[in-house]
């Protein structure tokens, strides 16, 4: 009985010893991806809108390809006079081989010949890989999502300019939410990653359970705050990026 009455005891110490601490939180994607482009060209067409799903792969815009195509024929055009050169070249060099075996010509000229045969076999092969390298840019003229996602922002329209340094498209990952909030940094030694909290989302009617992932510090130094990162179960209910949220910890006090 004595023993009983000893561990009630010590069980409601610990029950009184624990405060509920309410925080605001905010849904976020911990992987949102922006989209760029990596080559100046005019958008051609744009095939999503903002609120649209993706999946991994699925095109989401073209860039006019003018520009790469008057480089491959500047290329192609380089390469067909290089071969050209070689053809010429190679009949020369046939012939001043032949000449060379009866003693008509010098050994010096066919070493020349050989020596701008062998220029021209490097010119070609350099010809050759400047044209492949102009035709793989064709591949980064249909940009595609790298994810599946929603598109939560288009900062670009058919007939603009598209720049490598300016957003297009913002896509957030469904698949890796989680809720950002603030925690002062004088209750910062009462937390620790991989505590448990209570998640509710009200404008879903979401009760769930969570757990600091990670506790990172604030940017803006005179906050004095630090900012966590919960993960949690979505129940496979519908959750957006930007959606409120409470959460409710538990936190072990120092008495």
């Amino acid at each position: 009985m004595k023993r009983y009455i000893f561990s009630l005891i010590i069980t409601l110490s610990s029950i009184m010893n624990l405060q509920a601490l309410e925080l605001s939180g905010t849904v976020i994607s911990d992987n949102e991806k922006i989209i760029t482009s990596r080559y100046i060209g005019y958008i051609k067409k744009v095939h999503v809108n903002e609120g649209d799903f993706v999946k991994k792969g699925q095109l989401l815009y073209e860039i006019d390809s003018s520009s790469i195509d008057s480089k491959t024929e500047e290329a192609k055009l380089s390469l067909q006079i290089q071969q050209n050169n070689l053809s010429n070249i190679q009949t020369n060099y046939d012939r001043y081989k032949r000449l060379y075996e009866k003693d008509l010509v010098p050994k010096y000229d066919v070493e020349q010949l050989e020596l701008k045969l062998k220029n021209i076999k490097n010119m070609i092969s350099i010809a050759k890989a400047k044209l492949n390298e102009v035709n793989n840019q064709y591949r980064y003229l249909k940009i595609v999502a790298p994810n599946n996602g929603l598109v939560i922002k288009k900062s670009i329209k058919s007939g603009e300019m598209a720049m490598p340094s300016n957003p297009a498209i913002i896509l957030s990952d469904l698949n890796s939410l989680k809720i950002k909030t603030n925690i002062s940094e004088s209750n910062l030694n009462k937390i620790k990653i991989g505590q448990k909290a209570d998640i509710f989302i009200e404008s879903i009617d979401l009760k769930t359970t969570g757990k600091i992932a990670s506790i990172i510090p604030n940017t803006q130094k005179m906050t004095h705050s630090f900012i966590l990162k919960l993960s949690f179960d979505t129940q496979d209910k519908n959750i957006y990026p930007g959606m409120y949220s409470k959460i409710v910890l538990g936190m072990q006090t120092n008495e």
